[in-house]
């Protein structure tokens, strides 16, 4: 696991197109997230290959919040506890040291994303709630499904945070 480097977002275009459950952005936006997002997004690479990613950013508003947008595992490396890594760590990095709450957005039939922030919140031994719903309404693809809000925390780096 290490840090996005900037050719490295066509890879991960790629991968986040072939997850074929992620809303998938343009190359451009991958690459930006490779350029000025490199403390807050990690890559998984095996063999050459980006088998794994995640972006995310520091909210704004909150600076001891990170909000995760995409978790992207290739078909490959699934099940095998990938995205649980790659989650813990980016709040191991000590970017993240003082970060104490995790939020993130999950669509309703999306079991595996609910399933993988909830073993997160047991790791740091805090809790998981939903804090708003986004409606569909809001996005212009009218198939676009709901999107809920959870918020993980208070925590407070029980996984060594600022010790990469």
């Amino acid at each position: 696991m290490r840090k996005p480097l900037l050719e490295d977002g066509k890879k991960i275009w790629r991968l986040i197109k072939e997850t074929k459950v992620l809303d998938l952005n343009s190359a451009y936006y991958y690459t930006i997230l490779c350029k000025y997002f490199t403390d807050t997004c990690v890559v998984a690479e095996e063999n050459g290959e980006i088998v794994g990613f995640i972006s995310a950013f520091r909210e704004p508003t909150e600076m001891r919040s990170i909000f995760v947008w995409q978790v992207a595992v290739d078909q490959s490396q699934r099940g095998k506890g990938l995205a649980s890594s790659l989650l813990q760590g980016l709040l191991k990095r000590k970017e993240c040291s003082d970060i104490n709450y995790l939020d993130t957005t999950i669509s309703p039939s999306n079991e595996a994303s609910k399933a993988l922030f909830q073993k997160l919140a047991n790791t740091l031994k805090t809790k998981m709630v939903e804090t708003e719903i986004l409606h569909p309404s809001l996005f212009p693809n009218e198939n676009h499904e709901l999107e809920q809000t959870y918020r993980i925390g208070p925590f407070h780096q029980e996984l060594g945070g600022g010790k990469q």
